[in-house]
């Protein structure tokens, strides 16, 4: 198998890169969708000024999911044929991250207000933890302790940002 270049090694990452975006991009949509639709029914009005508090986190931190997963495209197509795209690739990497960041808020905040308005804010604040914590570990926890073993194939291969 043929070595491959600098450059293909950095079109090849910023390309993986878009695919993972895509997959968060739905789920951040669709959630943003529902959290800009919920104030609109009925039973809004309900909210206590607690609930409608971490509505509002949970409103905006979509919002700035929704703003990170999409700009490394923005950021693309204004710098494109720029010869420009390791910059592109760390720079696309860390709005990604931002971006997971955002909807680890959004998703704990969403749990939360749901868990509060079902049962009570007790067993809100221990759902919301153990879900935050589960996500924290999985999304941040994990990777970053593995981020210095070599692959399976034996190899190791630097990281982008």
């Amino acid at each position: 198998m043929a070595q491959e270049s600098e450059e293909e090694r950095w079109r090849r990452n910023f390309n993986e890169l878009l695919q993972e975006l895509r997959v968060a991009q739905t789920g951040v949509q669709i959630l943003f969708a529902f959290l800009l639709t919920l104030v609109f029914t009925a039973r809004f009005g309900e909210l206590s000024a607690v609930q409608k508090n971490v509505y509002l986190v949970a409103l905006l931190s979509a919002a700035g999911a929704v703003s990170m997963i999409i700009a490394p495209v923005a950021y693309h197509r204004m710098l494109f044929r720029q010869r420009r795209k390791p910059e592109i690739v760390r720079i696309a990497h860390r709005m990604a991250s931002a971006g997971l960041a955002f909807l680890l808020v959004s998703m704990v905040s969403s749990i939360y207000l749901v868990v509060e308005f079902m049962v009570n804010r007790a067993v809100a604040a221990v759902v919301t933890a153990v879900v935050g914590v589960w996500f924290a570990l999985w999304w941040g926890v994990l990777p970053w302790l593995r981020r210095d073993e070599p692959d399976s194939e034996g190899g190791s291969e630097p990281t982008a940002g």
